[in-house]
């Protein structure tokens, strides 16, 4: 805490791409985060990896940036940036330094050499997801062991994320979700320029990789009797053989945006597709299902226990299997039942409590922030 101020704490967050950086989960994270923190007598310390940044001012917005170099290779990227981070930051001024990313998970004990209080967030299941097969699989799953005992606090996201800890590792965690964005209104003019027209497509948003399940998706749309279009949102930033043999099924019926930047058009997408189909298997409280929900959309989620924590056992959507003939049929079902696809479109709002609120959720992490550093 400061001299001048003594009731303000200083924190650094480790783990993102960085701010103002908006690119996904972690950084939308970040920004609604910090914002907020900052206005709560919270010095915010953000940790950018340098080479997604050509300018680099030491303050944005009223947060403190930090620019460290990494390598732009996949698999080492984050565990040299999060390393250095932590080196960095342990020799600052900070009270907390609080982690975004499990691949620092076995870098807790940098920052004890100063002292220093620590938290980390613990997002998904990192060790299962397809991606990190082999040596990649079993350093994540190291990294969640030894962040339950190299931190000092853990964060979930999720209530069945907390269950997992104490089931696989024995410790104890807080739930702190992921906030959901507000409503805005989108109007259908924006889907009507991609040839699209309301109710007359089903809906997928997030990046094309085994974990996020599109393929058995595009596979159940196409084997159902659906005369709607399959609309797909999202990509990877790379080269991948599996994105590319997802769209290999690109037709008039299935259709591949890509990324989606503007706002506006995003929205009108969520707000006017049918339904919303969520494959996203192995995370806690997910971004793009909190879109969903936000824009009223009828779901229609993999069932998995985190997706059922969010749509509070089928109360606010609807679920498949792991099986491209089981979502086929489910698909089938529902377009012969438009009240109950109507119905869920206007209760899925009321699934959107407080725990999903971003003010609450800076409120709740300061008060964790201070706890610690009192300890």
């Amino acid at each position: 805490m400061s001299k001048n101020n003594p009731d303000l704490i200083k924190i650094a967050i480790i783990g993102s791409r960085g701010y103002p950086y908006v690119y996904g989960g972690y950084e939308t994270f970040v920004k609604e985060l910090s914002e907020r923190l900052i206005t709560k007598n919270v010095e915010v310390h953000v940790y950018n990896q340098k080479n997604l940044f050509p300018e680099r001012p030491a303050m944005v917005n009223g947060i403190h940036i930090h620019y460290i170099p990494t390598l732009p290779h996949k698999s080492l990227n984050q565990i040299i940036y999060c390393f250095l981070s932590l080196f960095h930051a342990a020799f600052t001024t900070v009270d907390v330094i609080f982690v975004l990313n499990l691949a620092a998970g076995p870098m807790g004990w940098i920052p004890k050499l100063t002292g220093k209080k620590t938290m980390i967030n613990t997002d998904g299941l990192e060790w299962l997801r397809p991606k990190w097969k082999g040596l990649g699989a079993k350093y994540f799953y190291f990294g969640a062991w030894s962040a339950t005992k190299l931190y000092d606090q853990l964060i979930c996201d999720a209530v069945a994320m907390q269950k997992v800890y104490k089931e696989l590792f024995n410790a104890e965690t807080k739930v702190i979700a992921y906030g959901a964005p507000p409503f805005k209104k989108s109007e259908e003019n924006h889907i009507n320029k991609l040839g699209l027209k309301a109710g007359e497509y089903y809906l997928i948003v997030g990046r094309l990789v085994p974990d996020n399940n599109a393929d058995l998706i595009v596979k159940g749309f196409l084997q159902s009797n659906s005369s709607k279009k399959l609309v797909i949102v999202g990509d990877v930033p790379y080269r991948d053989v599996y994105a590319q043999e997802i769209k290999r099924f690109a037709s008039e019926k299935v259709i591949f945006l890509g990324y989606v930047k503007e706002a506006d058009v995003l929205m009108s997408l969520y707000q006017h597709c049918y339904v919303y189909l969520h494959g996203h298997q192995f995370g806690g409280t997910n971004p793009a299902m909190l879109k969903a929900m936000s824009n009223q959309c009828a779901i229609l989620a993999l069932d998995t226990p985190f997706n059922r924590e969010m749509l509070n056992e089928g109360e606010f959507g609807m679920f498949f299997e792991l099986d491209s003939i089981a979502l086929a049929t489910e698909m089938n079902l529902i377009e012969t039942q438009e009240e109950k696809v109507e119905s869920f479109r206007n209760k899925v709002k009321h699934g959107l409590t407080e725990k999903y609120n971003w003010d609450v959720i800076a409120d709740q992490y300061r008060a964790e922030f201070i706890s610690l550093q009192k300890q």
